[in-house]
């Protein structure tokens, strides 16, 4: 069956908000600019919404050679994109190695000012020519490796599935969520809810990529992505951990699939593309 691209994004800074595009660039390890830079706390450990929920409300931009951050009544962080002068040093991503260049003392202020901390974050992107370890080749491909995504590079999730959960949450007398909860970078629409659990590839214009498995989803769902506040009933989670289960983890809830790029590197994505699916 066939389905066309509804929304591209990308997200530059892990758990910041994301960029909506209407064309992007595909490469090994994601769109071209999602995930590029990571926040860290003072010990080195990285940040998300899961324990600060207020970077849901810190805005990115890429303008020209800058990486641009923005919070309403705050004048805007800019942040060289090639920053790569700052300290080197060394975190972790789910447990896997990183070593990274702290992009310095202002981003690191504008940040503690934004999220309200005391303990200044700090904004860190990928070392030069470092290339994280992939935790499970078998899965995405002993080739593959991401910067500061979770698990692969590039998620797909599918707006007749977002309908069906929106439906049981009605049922259930909850309010509807927009699609920006799941921070997807390819949503598509033509298939069945939840059938993008069934397909294997999609094949648009110049490029192909693989479905390799089931996202998992987090608390991170239950956050309202303009406000940053949490739903106090922890949904969807709990609606979708009912109606679509993981299929080795039935406590956890799974939306979207988590792909890879087969072929076409370098090629140009777009919304509006047709894409064919393999099963």
């Amino acid at each position: 069956m066939d389905s066309v691209i509804t929304q591209l994004c990308v997200f530059p800074v892990k758990s910041l908000r994301g960029i909506i595009l209407e064309t992007a660039t595909l490469t090994g390890h994601g769109l071209a600019g999602d995930r590029d830079w990571l926040v860290l706390d003072s010990a080195g450990r990285f940040l998300g919404q899961r324990n600060i929920p207020a970077m849901a409300t810190v805005g990115t931009a890429l303008q020209g050679s800058e990486l641009v951050l923005s919070r309403e009544g705050l004048e805007d962080c800019r942040v060289a994109i090639d920053g790569t002068d700052g300290e080197r040093r060394v975190t972790e991503v789910w447990g896997d190695r990183c070593e990274v260049i702290d992009q310095g003392e202002a981003a690191a202020a504008w940040l503690a000012r934004a999220l309200g901390t005391d303990d200044p974050p700090r904004l860190v992107r990928m070392a030069p020519g470092y290339a994280r370890p992939q935790k499970k080749p078998e899965r995405y491909g002993a080739g593959t490796t991401t910067f500061f995504a979770d698990t692969a590079p590039f998620l797909v999730t599918n707006v007749r599935s977002l309908i069906a959960l929106n439906a049981a949450l009605a049922e259930a007398g909850r309010e509807a969520v927009p699609m920006d909860r799941f921070r997807a970078n390819i949503v598509i629409e033509g298939l069945e809810a939840f059938a993008e659990h069934g397909v294997k590839t999609l094949e648009g214009p110049g490029y192909r990529l693989g479905l390799r498995y089931p996202r998992e989803r987090c608390v991170m769902t239950t956050i309202d992505q303009a406000t940053g506040a949490r739903d106090p009933r922890g949904e969807p989670f709990a609606t979708l951990r009912r109606i679509n289960p993981m299929p080795d983890n039935p406590r956890g809830p799974a939306f979207g699939e988590l792909a890879v790029l087969e072929a076409g590197d370098g090629a140009a994505i777009a919304v509006g593309d047709r894409l064919s699916a393999g099963g």
